[in-house]
């Protein structure tokens, strides 16, 4: 490991042996609050990423920090995601730690003119440290990994059907369902990521590509050698909000042909 790549997991770290693990399972109702429906925000998220763009900016000056809960107070914010800036999920997976059950975990991404050019993802639980930069590979703690499959046949895919409407969901039981395994997603970008290139899971699609949840995800998962793009094929951009979706999948080859039965139900 690098020595930023250090420095963010000891900040990470520190945040969550500070903030979040004394507080799971122990939350008070007043540290709850609700940001919009299933959507929950804690006194932990907030504090966690309070200290984090504190020391990223301490870390490097002038470059912005983009946070959750800072894009929730104003939306202002998400203009510096054009620029070189700093990406924070503080709390992903906030849901099940309100819920006292894992997986959640911290997200940070580097990006540049739009593109992240480094990401971060720290588990609490397991003190597992996910990291890349851009054309340097994917690593696990200090261990340069390659994406493996599940070996499943059919293929092994994580849908989430929260944000999909009714007929989306019916395209997913017509055309998807008899191909594939269907498992339930973790409801945390930071566990749903590492699954699709350690080999538990081979493809998950996602309808909601906010950056703070995908920015670092997408570029471990693309430099492991698996594949995250949007549905039409282009490149994951943090700048770039909404539709089409994204997919990621622990090969190029799974990601094609589920891509190819998506786009066939239109």
């Amino acid at each position: 490991m690098t020595a930023l790549d250090e420095e963010i997991r000891d900040l990470m770290r520190f945040a969550a042996q500070r903030s979040m693990m004394p507080r799971f399972r122990a939350l008070a109702d007043s540290d709850i609050e609700m940001k919009g429906e299933d959507d929950p925000v804690t006194i932990v998220d907030r504090e966690v990423e309070g200290f984090l763009t504190e020391a990223l900016t301490k870390l490097a000056p002038g470059v912005a920090v983009v946070g959750e809960e800072a894009v929730h107070a104003d939306e202002s914010v998400l203009d510096h995601l054009s620029g070189q800036c700093w990406i924070i999920d503080p709390l992903d997976g906030t849901a099940n730690f309100t819920e006292g059950k894992e997986p959640f975990g911290i997200i940070i991404a580097l990006a540049d003119a739009g593109k992240a050019v480094a990401g971060w993802i720290y588990d609490p639980h397991k003190d597992r440290f996910c990291h890349a930069k851009a054309g340097e590979g994917a690593f696990v703690d200090a261990e340069k990994i390659s994406a493996a499959t599940t070996g499943s046949n059919p293929p092994v895919a994580a849908i989430s059907r929260m944000f999909l409407t009714e007929e989306q969901r019916a395209q997913v039981d017509e055309k998807i369902a008899p191909h594939y395994s269907l498992v339930d997603i973790p409801r945390c970008a930071a566990e749903q990521y590492p699954r699709l290139a350690l080999g538990e899971n081979d493809v998950s699609s996602f309808k909601r590509t906010l950056a703070w949840d995908h920015a670092a995800g997408v570029l471990w998962l693309n430099e492991a050698g698996g594949k995250a793009a949007r549905l039409d094929g282009s490149e994951y951009r943090v700048d770039q909000h909404g539709e089409p979706g994204l997919v990621g999948a622990s090969s190029p080859a799974i990601w094609d042909e589920f891509v190819g039965r998506v786009l066939a139900q239109t």
